[in-house]
Parts: C-alpha cells; sequence; structure tokens
C-alpha cells in the first residue's frame, strides 16, 4: 500500500527514509533508522517488529542483504511483507513478498534500495531509482523527497494519496546537537501529501538548520545599528553596540535558535528580522 526509498548519504553519515501512501499515517509504521547503523522500510503489511529487530542486525556488521535474508526467513507471513535495508557500508537489499498486491517490486543498489505496493506499475520504482541516483548534488532530504516526488509523478499508489513521511538520521543531528534525528516529518492525512511534505521541509530548514559559516556575517558597525534598531521596534530593546543579547531573546521566541552565531548573524535570521520588524530605514553610509 506504499512505495518508499530507503537510503544512505554518499558520505555514510547520513541515513534516511521517505514514504508516500494512500494509508493514514504511513510515516508512523514504515521508517526506522540509527545513525551510522543503517536504515530499513517496511511495508505492505507491516511487520513493525522488523525496525528494531533489523537494527540490531545492523549494529552487528550484518550485511543489508543478511538483514532482510534474516527478516523474512524468521517470519511466518514473510510472503504478505515488504522490506527496504540499508547499512552503513555497502549495497541496498529489498524484498517484495509473494503474496504483495500488484502491482509490487523493488530494486536496490549501492546505499538505496526503492520498493513499492498497489502501485499503477514498476515506473514508480523505475522513477525513483532514476532520480535518487540522478540528485547527487542535492541536499539529502531534498534528494529523498525529489526521489519520492518523481515516484508520485510516474503514477504513485494507484489507490490515491493520503500519507507521506521523511525521516533522517545524523550522528549529532538532531536539535541541539543532543540526538541523532535529523529530521522526522509527516503528513498523516492530506489531500496531497507529497507536496504538504515538501512544504513542511522548507518550514524544518528554516527554522533548525545550522547555518553555513561562510555566509555569516559580522554583526558590528553598520548591520549591528541596524540589527538594534529592528528589535528595537519589535518591542526587543537593544544597544546599537551590542545587540547579541536581544537577537537571542528575539530568535529564541522565533524558534531560530539554532541558526545563532556568537558575534555574527545568518543572512536567514537577518532576513527574518527585517520582514518582522516594522520599517526601519537602514542606517546611512558615507558615500
Amino acid at each position: 500500500m506504499t512505495f518508499s526509498l530507503v537510503a544512505r548519504s554518499d558520505d555514510g553519515r547520513l541515513h534516511g527514509i521517505v514514504v508516500a501512501s494512500r494509508f493514514l499515517a504511513a510515516g508512523a509504521l514504515v521508517p526506522g533508522a540509527a545513525a551510522e547503523v543503517g536504515a530499513i522500510a517496511t511495508q505492505a503489511h507491516v511487520n513493525l517488529a522488523y525496525r528494531p529487530q533489523g537494527l540490531a542486525l545492523l549494529r552487528t556488521g550484518v550485511s543489508a542483504a543478511g538483514v532482510v535474508a534474516g527478516l523474512v526467513a524468521a517470519d511466518p507471513e514473510r510472503d504478505h511483507r515488504q522490506l527496504g535495508v540499508v547499512a552503513a557500508t555497502g549495497p541496498g537489499a529489498t524484498w517484495t513478498g509473494e503474496h504483495c498486491r500488484g502491482w509490487a517490486g523493488g530494486q536496490a543498489g549501492d546505499g538505496w534500495a526503492a520498493q513499492g505496493n498497489i502501485l499503477t506499475g514498476p515506473q514508480v520504482v523505475d522513477a525513483l531509482r532514476d532520480t535518487w541516483l540522478a540528485g547527487a548534488d542535492l541536499p539529502f532530504p531534498q534528494r529523498l523527497l525529489a526521489a519520492l516526488r518523481a515516484g508520485e509523478a510516474a503514477g504513485g499508489d494507484r489507490r490515491g494519496r493520503q500519507s507521506a513521511g521523511l525521516l533522517v538520521v545524523r550522528r549529532g543531528g538532531g536539535y541541539g546537537g543532543t540526538g541523532d534525528v535529523m529530521i522526522d516529518l509527516r503528513v498523516d492525512d492530506h489531500p496531497d501529501p507529497v507536496t504538504e511534505l515538501d512544504r513542511l521541509l522548507g518550514v524544518h530548514m528554516l527554522l533548525f538548520s545550522r547555518p553555513d559559516p561562510a555566509t555569516l556575517l559580522d554583526l558590528t558597525g553598520a548591520l549591528a545599528v541596524e540589527v538594534a534598531g529592528l528589535l528595537t521596534a519589535l518591542g526587543y530593546p537593544a544597544d546599537p553596540a551590542e545587540p547579541e543579547d536581544a537577537l537571542v531573546d528575539w530568535a529564541g521566541l522565533e524558534n531560530l535558535e539554532e541558526r545563532l552565531a556568537p558575534g555574527r548573524i545568518d543572512p536567514v535570521v537577518l532576513a527574518h528580522l527585517r520582514a518582522a520588524a516594522p520599517h526601519v530605514p537602514a542606517p546611512r553610509t558615507a558615500a
């Protein structure tokens, strides 16, 4: 009842799953992942035990193919299951039981596995594969989502649309560096779930992405004066010489704290601040 892609980033630091289905909250059931260990998608007649059992096997160094073989061998309902697995290294692996409803099937390659059941046809999995392989220049989450979007455009679930999900893990990649879950977004019941998932990813990247150090601006001089004026206009009185304390207060309430950098300002935060504040003329500079 689902199509999904399980994948590993080219540098091996990220693992993720993207999924869409004409099924309520597929993102709550299908994906499982552990940073620098691997990722799993369980679907068709879902076996939730595959997620912890499969990750436990991956932690011991079992290959993706070995995990698939071990899980389905021990499952008397394996002919009704579908499964995709990617390990920390090596090729992915996929399984489609012979009693999964058609069209059903999967493909796998180095660091990825794509699969689906109750699809409009094999072109859905082909689109997942081709878009994933062609997307090496994209950031990992956007690459996963691009593949999902291509699978839907190729026909997707033949019963229609309902839910979608995206899970990405990276060591220390979670909020504040205190966990490994970098992205965990779900659209549980929506007429256009993949488009809505794309929107949510954009919001997530705005709020929780850490800034590129090369783009940070020194919070000094005319820029510091401007930022202080904007913050003051928003009700956060700021010292034009040292607006950082007020900036931290404002950014925390705007959920932008992950984008802060001592003594500097992220252009994304600056743009958000400029858009939020009443019009404040920029400070004049000498000609």
